[in-house]
């Protein structure tokens, strides 16, 4: 896969701030999907609501490669981890899957047959809004001037990856009980709390896609910690997940 998600939890209490990722990443059960679903099956208007707040965010972590940084010229040529949320996942999945039959679809992550990604941010009632990012042209993978990659070059950048798969291994998460302790901590709750196992807290449990690439002979991506550029995590809108991802058939 050419990026991962991650599911985490940011919200406020009597004791303070839990800020921790969620362990439903790793298809867990985690304490706070099971007190949202307690609250959520209470019956209560305000219990809901309460659910609502504390629900659990997705964000997608991907490599990126920086091709023009006008403000941040240093960044250009380098790879990094780059995390973002739904609204720029939907303008992937409408590269790979689009709507309309005069529409080719493409895979944006290609090196030779892939397509740069114009970032464009603005601010729409005191939020970042991304509505106007676009793909560009399909092409090789170009630097700043705008000249396409040697291979030696793009197989240089390739090496340079970081390892995804590090960032959902089960070691860098918190373990349920240690989770469940931090929960209880600042929602002042007594410990006695029960909760169910099943989640409820929002409307895509479902994640099951399997998506197909055009395998190449690379290098082994090194793992290595990496900077996050920016993120789009205020939008807690349901998911449409991909269907298919499109298949290099070339």
């Amino acid at each position: 896969m050419p990026f991962v998600r991650m599911w985490d939890h940011g919200f406020q209490g009597p004791g303070g701030w839990y800020i921790e990722n969620s362990l439903t990443t790793l298809s867990q059960y985690d304490p706070v999907s099971e007190y949202n679903s307690k609250l959520w099956n209470s019956g209560h208007d305000e219990d809901k609501e309460t659910a609502r707040k504390q629900k659990r965010r997705l964000n997608y972590i991907a490599n990126i490669y920086v091709v023009k940084d006008a403000a941040n010229p240093s960044r250009e040529g380098q790879v990094y981890l780059y995390k973002f949320g739904k609204k720029i996942f939907d303008k992937l999945n409408d590269a790979m899957n689009p709507q309309f039959q005069d529409e080719d679809p493409i895979n944006p992550f290609d090196f030779w047959e892939g397509a740069d990604f114009k970032l464009k941010i603005r601010q729409v009632e005191g939020y970042r809004n991304y509505d106007k990012s676009e793909f560009d042209s399909v092409s090789v993978l170009s630097g700043a001037d705008g000249a396409e990659l040697s291979d030696e070059v793009l197989e240089d950048t390739w090496s340079k990856q970081h390892s995804l798969s590090d960032i959902v291994d089960p070691k860098n998460f918190k373990s349920y009980d240690e989770l469940k302790a931090k929960l209880y901590k600042v929602l002042g709750l007594d410990g006695s709390t029960h909760a169910p196992k099943v989640t409820a807290e929002d409307d895509n449990t479902g994640m099951g896609f399997t998506p197909s690439f055009k395998e190449r002979s690379a290098p082994e991506p090194v793992a290595a910690p990496s900077p996050t550029l920016a993120s789009d995590t205020g939008d807690d809108e349901s998911l449409d997940f991909f269907k298919s991802l499109a298949e290099d058939n070339s």
